[in-house]
């Protein structure tokens, strides 16, 4: 905490011995903090309180108009239910996949963010494939995806959408070849709604790698930069830009594969869904894993889109197509945790527009509440682990609190144009640290503004925030034990 890096910002430090309730160390606990994403534990906390672990999302394709024979004369209806991977990270073991770093923290983390290896269409293909099954072979009218579940919310950076296809990106990997060489690469989800407009060179080994991805008209991808000769596949990404139409194509891709053919164009726009929401019995229906899969997925990568999105849902929820009145949700889960309001606020789902900030005790309140629920192994678990998964494990892995760390990490920064350096405006860190014998001391550490030179300096002060942690674990075992021990 000495280190000359952080001597023009603050910590904030907070640790509770919660069989005692007694506060073991305590640092600015009070003081209002920029929290990144540990945001995420108000968002998931209250969908997991409000949803149960059990909770599945049902995505229903509806056949409106007359079969007759084997052909459909109307439109095909899909009805986004808001399913944040449909279908697309799911493994043969019934969880859902992800990497230490995301593909959707490519383009802010670039050159460590990569692929699952599980097929993003896979929940469009299987919904053909049900279609098919229902003797349906023909399609004499068009492919609708009904989107209409929750309103667009600007001030979400992610702006979530009911249907959401591979995250709602391109993934464009670049793997090098010889210096001067274009490097091979492939991309997906392919559909005919995007081309790629290749131009990057593979440069000398050692040499700089950056690569960028940029959506444009028509749908064309520019790829650009340069990957050095020693590099690792490099993964670059593009934004979907209207997920509805994109969504219609890629199911009309997905129902040619199956033997089932349309008259619509794949690449025309998204009709408009018809004046009555469908009914009845739907001919495809794909249903997503349980939330706990879902809310692991969202705290393990720290997932923004998924973040946002369960705050639109909880809109739904309670009847709203406004994702703002999700707060209103959150506001009374807040309460009945005990956190005091005066000590949070919260203005999207994921941790990243000036409206969050929390103090260091405000998490204590919620950590306590979420360990005497039913989910309780669940949702700790669900958190990063020091040294062995998600993002943090990348920290710790030599540490002898390796694994009995389990905790949210959060990180905002913005580019400095006076320096060009970044500005670390916050690191922190909020969940369980593992005393031994069964028992979880409670604790949030985050600090607020450090200037970073590169990656490797942001990745130094995030492994700094860790090995705080690891030191903080480590005194909770050993006070424990001494307190066990003694007559």
């Amino acid at each position: 905490m000495n280190k000359p890096v952080y001597r023009h910002g603050q910590f904030g430090l907070v640790v509770v011995d919660p069989a005692t309730k007694r506060t073991v160390t305590s640092l600015n606990a009070d003081r209002l903090f920029i929290p990144g994403s540990t945001t995420k534990l108000f968002t998931v906390s209250t969908a997991w309180d409000t949803f149960g672990s059990e909770q599945r999302t049902t995505t229903p394709v509806y056949a409106q108009g007359e079969v007759r024979a084997d052909t459909l004369k109307g439109n095909l209806v899909l009805v986004a239910s808001g399913d944040l991977t449909m279908g697309g990270r799911t493994k043969p073991d019934g969880t859902l996949d992800f990497k230490p770093v995301d593909h959707t923290y490519a383009a802010a983390v670039p050159g460590h963010a990569a692929l699952t290896p599980e097929n993003p269409l896979a929940g469009l293909d299987s919904l053909a494939k049900q279609v098919r099954d229902r003797g349906i072979t023909h399609v004499n009218g068009d492919v609708v995806i009904d989107n209409r579940l929750f309103a667009p919310e600007p001030a979400f950076t992610t702006n979530p959408s009911p249907i959401i296809i591979n995250d709602n990106i391109i993934d464009i990997l670049s793997t090098p070849t010889e210096p001067g060489q274009q490097p091979t690469f492939t991309w997906r989800p392919q559909t005919a709604r995007n081309s790629i407009s290749y131009h990057v060179k593979t440069v000398a080994k050692g040499q700089p790698s950056a690569i960028t991805a940029t959506a444009g008209p028509h749908g064309v991808i520019t790829v650009t930069g340069t990957l050095a000769a020693d590099a690792a596949p490099y993964l670059a990404i593009a934004p979907i830009t209207d997920p509805a139409a994109f969504a219609r194509t890629a199911l009309i891709e997905a129902l040619h594969r199956a033997g089932v053919s349309v008259d619509a164009a794949p690449t025309g726009p998204n009709p408009a869904p018809p004046a009555q929401p469908p009914h009845g019995s739907p001919v495809a229906k794909l249903v997503s894993l349980p939330f706990s899969q879902e809310a692991r997925l969202i705290l393990k990568v720290s997932h923004n889109l998924g973040a946002d999105l369960l705050v639109c849902l909880l809109a739904v929820h309670q009847g709203s197509h406004n994702c703002e009145d999700g707060f209103a949700a959150i506001k009374a889960f807040d309460t009945k945790a005990g956190v005091d309001l005066a000590q949070a606020s919260q203005a999207d789902g994921q941790g990243g527009v000036p409206g969050d900030a929390f103090t260091p005790q405000a998490y204590i309140p919620l950590l306590t509440y979420m360990s005497g629920q039913p989910q309780a192994t669940q949702f700790r678990e669900a958190l990063p682990i020091l040294g062995t998964s998600g993002d943090l494990s990348l920290f710790g892995t030599d540490s002898p609190a390796k694994g009995k760390v389990f905790a949210k990490t959060g990180t905002q920064a913005a580019v400095d144009s006076l320096t060009g350096q970044t500005l670390v405006t916050g690191r922190a860190m909020a969940g369980y640290l593992d005393a031994g014998g069964g028992h979880y001391w409670l604790f949030d550490v985050v600090f607020n503004d450090a200037k970073a030179a590169s990656t490797d300096e942001l990745l130094s002060i995030a492994s700094d925030i860790a090995q705080i942690s690891a030191l903080l674990q480590q005194d909770a075992a050993a006070t424990a034990s001494a307190t066990a021990s003694s007559p």
